[in-house]
C-alpha cells in the first residue's frame, strides 16, 4: 500500500511539473534579458517574473506537485521517487504534440516507452525505503551546497556565454536534489522540534533557489540545454545519496533490474528534453 500510494504520488506531481514547465519557460522568456541572480537586481527580476500570470500559474502548478513529491519522498527509496517525477518529460512531450504542434518520431515514441518501462522496473525491484533519521554529516553537507550553489549561480548569470545555460541548468538540479535529500531528513515531531531542524529551512530554500536558477536558465538559451543537466543531476544525485548514505534498498537479487530499469529512466527522459521548447 505504501508503495502505491507513494509512486501514485510520484506520478500526479510528474503530470503538474510537465505542464509547469512550459509554463515557467513562457513566463521566464517575457522578462528582459539582461535581469540577473545579484543583490542589485534580483528583487527587480522577481518582481517581473510574479507579473507575468504564465509564471504565476507554473509556480502554483510547481507547489502543488511539490506537496505530492514531498508524500513521495517520505515514502519511498529516493532513486524510485526521482524516477517518478522524470515522468514531467514525457507529460510535456505528449502535450508538445497536442498544444504545439511537434510530433512525437519513432525515436521519441521509443524513449517515452524506455521511461514507463524503466520506472516499471524500478517499482517492481524497489526496498523500502531508509527511515527518516538525523544525519548531522549530510544535513551540512546540504547546508554546504546550498551556498556553493548560491555563489555559482550568482557568478553564472553575469555570464553571457552560452555555457552559462547549461551551468545555471546543472545548479538548479543540485538545487532539487537539496529538496529531495531536506525531506528525508526531516523528522517527525512537534512544531518546535520541526522549526528547530536546519533542513526546515534548508528545503524552502533549496526549492526557491532551484526554481530561480532554472527560470534564469530558461530566459538565456534552449529549453533544451537548461533541461538536460537539471533532470540528470536532480535524479542522480538524490538517488546515489539515499542508497550510499540513507539505506535505501533494493530487493535481494533485484540490482541488474533496478539499475537497468533507472538508465533506461535517465535515457528516456534526456532524450525527450527537447520536447520542452517553447516558441
Amino acid at each position: 500500500m505504501t508503495l502505491v500510494l507513494g509512486l501514485g504520488s510520484a506520478l500526479a506531481a510528474a503530470v503538474l511539473f510537465g505542464i509547469a514547465s512550459i509554463l515557467q519557460a513562457v513566463g521566464s522568456r517575457k522578462v528582459p534579458t539582461e535581469s540577473e541572480f545579484d543583490p542589485r537586481r534580483f528583487v527587480g527580476f522577481v518582481v517581473a517574473l510574479l507579473r507575468q500570470p504564465t509564471f504565476l500559474g507554473a509556480l502554483a502548478l510547481q507547489l502543488a506537485g511539490f506537496g505530492l513529491h514531498f508524500v513521495a519522498l517520505r515514502l519511498l527509496p529516493l532513486y524510485l521517487a526521482q524516477a517518478g517525477i522524470a515522468v514531467s518529460l514525457v507529460v510535456t512531450a505528449l502535450l508538445a504534440t497536442r498544444l504545439m504542434s511537434d510530433q512525437l518520431s519513432i525515436v521519441e515514441w521509443s524513449a517515452v516507452i524506455a521511461v514507463v518501462v524503466g520506472l516499471g522496473l524500478l517499482a517492481v525491484s524497489a526496498g523500502d525505503a531508509g527511515p527518516n533519521v538525523q544525519h548531522h554529516g549530510l544535513t551540512i553537507g546540504v547546508v554546504a551546497g546550498l551556498i556553493v550553489v548560491a555563489v555559482l549561480g550568482a557568478l553564472a548569470s553575469r555570464s553571457q556565454h552560452g555555457i552559462s545555460t547549461a551551468l545555471l541548468g546543472m545548479l538548479s538540479g543540485l538545487g532539487y536534489a537539496g529538496v529531495a535529500i531536506s525531506a528525508r531528513l526531516l523528522q517527525d515531531g512537534s512544531i518546535g522540534e520541526l522549526l528547530r531542524s536546519p533542513t526546515a529551512y534548508t528545503l524552502p530554500l533549496s526549492g526557491a533557489l532551484a526554481f530561480i536558477l532554472y527560470s534564469l536558465a530558461l530566459q538565456r538559451g534552449s529549453v533544451t540545454l537548461a533541461t538536460t543537466p537539471m533532470i540528470a543531476l536532480q535524479t542522480i544525485t538524490p538517488a546515489v545519496v539515499g542508497v550510499v548514505v540513507l539505506s535505501d534498498a533494493v530487493r535481494a537479487g533485484w540490482w541488474p533490474l533496478a539499475i537497468v530499469g533507472f538508465l533506461l529512466s535517465a535515457a528516456g527522459s534526456v532524450v525527450l528534453v527537447r520536447f520542452e521548447s517553447v516558441k
